[in-house]
């Protein structure tokens, strides 16, 4: 067999691998319907979605005259449609902003990491798509991204995400109002899902 045949035979089959690693590929992931106000700015598609479940944490802390609850961090695990763990969300200091502390995910397999902040005006609590009692759905933009210690890069591609289908989270109706209750930690339960967009 001639070199020239040999090269387009081993074309051939990688053109076939790949094919079928594409045709191998997950679900189509639709957009989820949103208030206008949290719809992803054109050019960007969502890639990844991943169901939450954890908790809001929140602290009582002095807030002008009186005292109130004050949210200091997430904690949730991420988990796909057949129940596997594939993301884990926390604060952390955004490398990319000095060590600002930033909403973090971070992936269960590469270790790759994405930071976001929510947008100016892209929270919702519409009675038509949020649960009573739920935390508000959220379009948070990317502030910072690391790829993982072996160059796992799945989640560095992210621009947007999607808080959605929120329930539960809120942050507790008592419990923080004298100055005895300063330094009180109240985790409260929540899920959402969360929807990862990238060009």
């Amino acid at each position: 067999m001639s070199f020239r045949a040999l090269w387009l035979q081993s074309a051939s089959a990688v053109v076939i691998a790949v094919t079928g690693a594409v045709q191998a590929a997950g679900p189509m992931i639709v957009p989820p319907a949103v208030p206008s106000n949290l719809v992803v700015p054109p050019g960007n598609k969502p890639f990844l979605l991943a169901h939450a479940v954890g908790s809001q944490n929140y602290s009582c802390l002095p807030n002008g005259d009186g005292f109130s609850w004050i949210l200091y961090t997430p904690q949730a695990t991420l988990f796909d449609d057949r129940d596997h763990q594939q993301i884990t969300h926390f604060m952390s200091a955004n490398p990319d902003e000095n060590g600002t502390p930033r909403p973090t995910w971070q992936h269960s397999g590469d270790t790759s990491a994405v930071w976001a902040a929510p947008m100016p005006g892209r929270s919702s609590t519409d009675p038509a798509f949020v649960a009573p009692g739920a935390i508000p759905w959220l379009l948070l933009q990317r502030v910072g991204k690391e790829l993982g210690p072996t160059y796992g890069h799945k989640l560095t591609s992210t621009t947007y995400i999607h808080r959605v289908n929120t329930a539960g989270g809120m942050a507790p109706g008592d419990g923080c109002s004298a100055a005895a209750d300063v330094g009180k930690k109240a985790l409260v339960p929540y899920t959402a899902d969360y929807v990862f967009y990238r060009p």
